[in-house]
């Protein structure tokens, strides 16, 4: 395997890494608020208002910018095709951490759609 794809692999799964801090903490910004959706307007200003002072959004945002700045390095130093398969890692760092930090629950045919995205990335890292 060449050196050149084990850096773009590290930086993909780096950037993957850092879209699921990202979506943990908005998902805890977000069950924090125990927001109950209505559709009066003073009740979602209410909802920003509140989801703006939350710390955690703001990290959130951070490791989005960090992610974004990392993609935009791999998009530099490989091909398009290439570096979106392979940066569906984000659905398996997703459904790791959200069986192991939010304990949510996983069907086996949940676990079988993991393993066959986990498959795929192989085989598009030999092609």
């Amino acid at each position: 395997m060449k050196e050149g794809l084990l850096v773009v692999l590290f930086l993909i799964a780096l950037t993957s890494l850092c879209d699921t801090i990202n979506q943990l903490f908005l998902k805890s910004a977000i069950n924090s608020l125990n927001f109950t959706p209505t559709f009066s307007i003073t009740n979602i200003f209410k909802f920003i208002f509140q989801l703006i002072l939350k710390p955690r959004l703001w990290l959130g945002f951070v490791f989005s910018a960090v992610s974004l700045c990392i993609w935009l390095v791999v998009l530099s130093k490989a091909d398009l095709n290439f570096a979106f398969s392979a940066d569906s890692m984000h659905y398996i760092f997703i459904a790791l951490a959200s069986r192991l930090i939010l304990k949510e629950k996983f069907s086996s045919l949940r676990w079988l759609g993991t393993g066959l995205i986990v498959l795929g990335i192989i085989i598009i890292s030999f092609t």
